[in-house]
């Protein structure tokens, strides 16, 4: 039968389902299909995996949400199909979060997903699942799964993906049953099992309610896994390679400063590196060559428009696994006897927040500003100065005008905004961060560089402006931000040297020092903060505010 072809009102034919035959486009939503977006090639993101099949193993799979875990393991299932020798077909957990606490029915609806997803991955009708087996509520999947791969011709090869929807005594019967099958494979199970999700399996045993630290106990329904892999994000080679697939269909080049920049803010998260780049050809319009200041917007917009995958993750900033590793982090120093610590440092990597490598480090820059941005939000909602009444007549930022206007808002607001901190470590950083963040909000950018062992926050400011003889120029500005507190020497004279190394990188002469004395034999006399001029063993100038 020949597919039935639709018009479309700009001349471009419509496919079945709806969908125009026309160049694709860099996906942002759910998995990608190689017909429709713009996508890498699975193996290189999955570089053992085909391995352990091949080897009849049983593993797990994590990484962060909309790393593209689904996409390449769907890709993958399709070419071992396609390969003849076995059978291979990716499914979703999902649907049996619902059943928190039934057995029977998580089993039942695991299995109804197994025969969707073999339909629509167009399994051949010989390895369709057979009708399945009714069992004990504690025995359907292992029996659904039996009665399967004696039926399939070729071994069986499952991929359950969102395998972490499931928790409690939903998972525990899941893994086990699992466990159950795995002596009689292949002829009477499933060949090859991947877990996938975005926790490790140490997390698994956690969220089953077990020690987290493998015993080696055969009653442990999570003994027969081989290997867990993390999905890594991409290559600057892959980004290149991914933006290369849309100018050689479009002609539209990215330039090689723009990629850059893209791996720069992105450090590859997958979902980034394609939302950077859909908005700039898409939402921004951009039919140009695209530049850096094309990618430094994108990013902007995107931050400012708070889409799913951000607000998923400043969502989880409450969480107190989370906010244990990310209040220090900011705060700059990490010191913990938590015997949980581990655990927690790993579940905060699981969910992408930070990154894999050493020391720990938020993931990437965009995130840094949405972590900045979502846990300052509640105080930024509450500054009414617009942000020109801050500008010189040239469009530059003034600073000092800046630390004046600032001086007298956390005279007035500073302790009463910082007891509404939930990140109270934090608490006076976050509060000028805010305030700093809406006075050049839509006018310029801030950049925040914070991490272990730094014991502060720097702050870049970028701000365009016109020069005395009418060109463009911009406008850098370092606000470093440290906090005194009980027990501390007074750590002007460190910061000043700090920011003599910053700002001789950054090529500028002068900059600013906040400190914020949270002794609470000053906080009690509630001194007015002040202003005074220091310099740098280089010579250079600093403006110092004690707050």
């Amino acid at each position: 039968m020949v597919a039935k072809e639709f018009p479309s009102s700009s001349g471009s034919r419509l496919l079945p389902g709806g969908y125009c035959e026309c160049v694709r486009f860099f996906n942002k939503s759910g998995p990608c299909d190689p017909e429709r977006h713009y996508m890498l090639p699975p193996e290189p993101r999955l570089p053992r995996a085909r391995h352990l099949v091949e080897e009849g193993l049983y593993f797990v799979v994590h990484a962060p949400r909309q790393t593209g875990k689904t996409t390449s393991l769907t890709a993958l299932a399709r070419d071992i199909t396609a390969g003849g020798e076995r059978a291979a077909v990716l499914f979703s957990c999902e649907r049996a979060r619902t059943h928190s606490s039934d057995i029977g029915a998580a089993g039942r609806e695991i299995l109804q997903a197994i025969t969707e997803a073999a339909q629509w991955q167009e399994l051949p009708e010989e390895c369709q699942p057979p009708r399945w087996p009714d069992a004990p509520p504690g025995s359907l999947l292992r029996a659904g799964l039996q009665a399967w791969a004696r039926a399939c011709p070729r071994p069986l090869v499952l991929f359950f993906d969102e395998f972490d929807a499931l928790t409690g005594k939903v998972l525990i019967s899941a893994a086990s049953q699992l466990r159950d099958g795995y002596q009689s494979r292949p002829a009477n199970f499933p060949a090859s099992v991947a877990l996938c999700g975005l926790r490790d399996i140490r997390d698994y045993r956690v969220a089953a309610g077990q020690n987290p630290e493998p015993s080696g106990s055969r009653t442990s329904p999570f003994n027969i896994i081989d290997e867990s892999f993390r999905m890594t994000n991409f290559t600057p080679e892959q980004v290149a390679e991914l933006y290369g697939q849309h100018t050689a269909e479009t002609g539209q080049e990215f330039s090689d400063a723009a990629i850059d920049r893209a791996v720069e803010y992105s450090q590859g998260q997958p979902w980034l590196v394609n939302a950077l780049a859909r908005e700039i050809t898409d939402n921004m319009g951009i039919t140009d060559t695209i530049t850096p200041a094309h990618v430094d917007t994108a990013k902007e917009r995107l931050i400012l428009a708070r889409a799913t995958h951000i607000e998923y993750l400043g969502d989880r900033l409450s969480e107190p696994r989370v906010k244990k590793i990310i209040e220090p982090l900011l705060a700059g120093r990490f010191v913990t006897s938590d015997p949980a610590f581990d655990d927690d440092l790993a579940y905060v990597r699981d969910l992408g927040l930070i990154g894999q490598g050493e020391p720990i480090a938020i993931a990437n820059p965009v995130y840094n500003e949405v972590i900045a941005r979502t846990l300052a939000y509640r105080t930024a909602s509450q500054i009414t100065l617009p942000p020109v009444s801050f500008l010189l007549p040239d469009g530059r930022l003034d600073v000092m005008e800046l630390l004046r206007q600032f001086a007298s808002f956390w005279k007035q607001n500073g302790e009463i905004l910082i007891q509404g901190e939930a990140y109270h470590e934090v608490a006076p950083q976050l509060v000028f961060m805010a305030y700093l963040q809406r006075v050049v909000n839509g006018g310029g950018q801030v950049a925040r560089e914070y991490g272990i062992g730094r014991g502060r926050i720097d702050l870049i400011i970028t701000k365009p402006y016109t020069d005395a003889e009418g060109k463009a120029a911009v406008q850098h500005e370092v606000i470093e931000l440290k906090v005194r507190r009980q027990g501390e020497r007074n750590p002007l004279k460190g910061a000043l040297a700090q920011l003599d190394e910053y700002l001789s990188r950054l090529g500028l002469d002068a900059g600013t020092l906040i400190i914020f004395d949270r002794r609470p034999s000053v906080i009690r006399k509630r001194p007015a903060p002040e202003t005074a001029s220091h310099q740098t063993p280089e010579g250079r100038e600093i403006t110092v505010l004690t707050a």
